[in-house]
């Protein structure tokens, strides 16, 4: 892939509501009555941040790299699969300029977390918290995030080649 020009991508996930898990948004355990179930830790903000830098590199999505077929990520954070898609940034000679990143749930209030959600994205992602944007959303009660069955996130990242990195952070 040549990489002298910046990259956008975008990344999508959802998962079910469920009791007896936990529910962890961006690295951070939200107090819920109810988790997300995945093979994961169904972490849809980071999942969908994953796919979002996956696909700026083209490098397909978070289910090609860590199948949940695969043992070895059952119960996994998220937040170590998302240090191992900067990585793969990294060898393409990409680094992460900004994330904006929206989840979609009815409930619970998330806004609260948002900070420590920030600076757990922003460690795994090697930038400053600067660079990663949070915002929550209902759907006024409308579809499946609507009546509570579950939670998704949307997420976009560009992505700027390695040789910008000085021009990019300078003041």
């Amino acid at each position: 892939m040549k990489n002298n020009f910046p990259r956008i991508g975008h990344g999508y996930d959802a998962h079910q509501l469920a009791p007896d898990c936990k529910l962890i948004l961006g690295g951070v355990t939200v107090p819920y009555s109810q988790g997300l179930l995945g093979h994961s830790d169904a972490d849809v903000l980071t999942h969908a941040l994953c796919d979002a830098i996956l696909g700026a590199i083209g490098r397909g999505d978070i289910g090609r790299h860590f199948p949940d077929s695969d043992a070895r990520f059952k119960g996994i954070s998220s937040l170590i699969l998302l240090e191992q898609v900067i990585e793969l940034a990294d060898e393409q000679f990409f680094f992460l300029g900004n994330a904006d990143i929206t989840i979609i749930a009815q409930q619970p209030r998330l806004s609260p977390y948002f900070s420590q959600m920030v600076n757990k994205l922003a460690q795994a992602c090697r930038v400053s918290p600067e660079a990663i944007n949070l915002k929550a959303t209902t759907t006024e009660k409308m579809g499946f995030s609507g009546r509570e069955e579950g939670i998704a996130a949307h997420a976009v990242v560009l992505l700027f080649p390695v040789a910008n990195r000085q021009v990019v952070s300078a003041p």
